[in-house]
């Protein structure tokens, strides 16, 4: 069994999409083994996406993934990495074609609802940076 670690963004909590999302998740057939509201702080993106901070979108994204709570969610099931990634569309919300997350909901590369791990590697990396072991069950 696999697991990925999923981010439900601000947008996603302003659009009031998370339980949605979710439950898109849930019909899949994943489970979900671990899940908490966090207010992410700059040291904690700085970790997250220290592959884009030499980039000029990395202040913009960090203002907006700081700007309100996050829910942050374990998802464990076969395949789930690359299922999940095909349920919520690529990362350009224009690009996504319609039925995925980012296509039905997305605005554009930012403002796309979701992150989710994109790979076994960077799941089990991305998973151990905001949940402690006792905090996942399964």
């Amino acid at each position: 069994m696999e697991r990925t670690l999923i981010i439900f963004k601000p947008d996603s909590a302003e659009k009031r999409k998370m339980g949605t999302i979710m439950a898109k998740f849930e019909k899949a057939g994943f489970d979900l083994v671990a899940c908490k509201m966090i207010q992410l702080t700059e040291n904690l993106l700085s970790q997250h996406y220290a592959h884009i901070r030499q980039y000029d979108v990395y202040p913009r994204l960090v203002e907006f993934m700081s700007s309100r709570p996050v829910l942050v969610a374990v998802f464990r099931g076969d395949s789930v990495i690359k299922r999940v990634r095909s349920l919520i569309g690529p990362t350009d919300s224009t690009e996504a074609p319609p039925g995925t997350v980012r296509g039905d909901w997305g605005t554009n590369k930012m403002q796309n609802l979701i992150h989710a791990s994109d790979s076994p590697e960077n799941a089990e990396i991305e998973i151990k940076r905001f949940f402690a072991p006792e905090e996942i069950f399964g």
